[in-house]
């Protein structure tokens, strides 16, 4: 039997953040899941954590908490799949290291996702961003500091994780007209700014406690600013938001739905997907292309350009083959 302790330690501690590059995000989100798995295994197979083994985590074990996630933790199918998705990263890295286990780590690499509907985006229009970005107080420090932090997230299209990350030293010669960003897979991009949210960050670096940590974005007792915080302070403007703009109080207000709004409203401009996905990082245009889904624009734009077709009514035969008549009742039921 190999222990699984000294396994996942190495694929947490060393792996993800050394060899693959794995942000810490990333690296929390597979501890969590691997959390709930010996969570759920060690009672089954009556023995603590520390003393399982990776042949322990079998294909039936790994169903049963893909299951018990779904059903008695009642997460989503997308949760569901991200579990599955650090058990998957977890056996890639044993099957090299474990030649016993190769079979084992096959198999549950194997385990196939569940599909999921594909959404259309939620982002706000222009009148509903002009609002949001408006509410905070410019009076108060925190009002300052909210308001450069929806500026940048919504100029810049950021993803929540790169616009706490941004440091002091991500503007290039110490001028706001551009920012550094360090997006998904280690890959840097430069970002022009608008004068407003150059205005805006100049603002908060007044007010900013000089002598913090190298973050931009600061909480009120002087450390990096969460997650969660700035998903706080957000809902706090976006209430704020709908004395001006009624209309976002019946929308799901998130962090990415400033980046998504971004991507909207650049596409609106430009009508080019590539430079969408330029702005956003994305590293395949594929990702990019949600976007066109939820923009009626260009398929306004294909209706007046093509007249409806004229098609030419005919008649319906009954087929006489009876398997050829089982084949059409499935057809119509369908």
């Amino acid at each position: 039997m190999t222990p699984l302790a000294p396994a996942l330690s190495a694929f947490l501690q060393s792996h993800l953040p050394d060899e693959y590059g794995a942000s810490r995000h990333t690296i929390a989100a597979y501890a969590h899941a691997f959390t709930l798995l010996l969570r759920f295994a060690a009672p089954r197979l009556k023995r603590s954590p520390s003393e399982l083994a990776i042949e322990d985590l079998d294909v039936q074990l790994i169903r049963a908490f893909l299951d018990y996630v779904e059903e008695e933790r009642a997460n989503s199918t997308r949760t569901r799949n991200a579990r599955l998705a650090a058990i998957k990263s977890f056996f890639r890295f044993v099957e090299y290291r474990c030649p016993a286990c190769l079979e084992q780590a096959m198999m549950i690499r194997a385990l196939p996702v569940k599909r999921t509907d594909a959404k259309l985006i939620d982002y706000l229009t222009q009148e509903e961003i002009r609002a949001l970005l408006s509410a905070p107080n410019r009076h108060t420090p925190a009002g300052l500091r909210d308001r450069a932090m929806l500026h940048l997230t919504y100029a810049a299209g950021l993803r929540a994780s790169e616009l706490l990350a941004v440091r002091m030293d991500d503007f290039p010669e110490d001028a706001y007209s551009s920012v550094r960003i360090l997006g998904k897979g280690r890959r840097e991009r430069i970002l022009p700014l608008w004068k407003e949210t150059q205005v805006a960050i100049r603002a908060w670096l007044a007010v900013r406690p000089g002598n913090a940590g190298p973050e931009l974005f600061l909480n009120r007792d002087g450390h990096q600013m969460t997650r969660d915080g700035f998903a706080y302070r957000l809902r706090i403007h976006v209430t704020t938001a709908e004395r001006t703009a009624p209309s976002i109080a019946v929308k799901h207000v998130t962090p990415h739905v400033l980046r998504h709004s971004c991507a909207m409203h650049t596409l609106q401009a430009t009508g080019d997907i590539r430079k969408v996905a330029l702005w956003l990082g994305h590293a395949s245009i594929q990702t990019t292309e949600m976007y066109l889904r939820a923009d009626p624009t260009e398929k306004l734009a294909l209706l007046e350009a093509h007249h409806a077709p004229l098609i030419k009514p005919g008649k319906f035969r009954e087929p006489s083959d009876k398997l050829m008549q089982i084949l059409a009742a499935a057809t119509q039921r369908s």
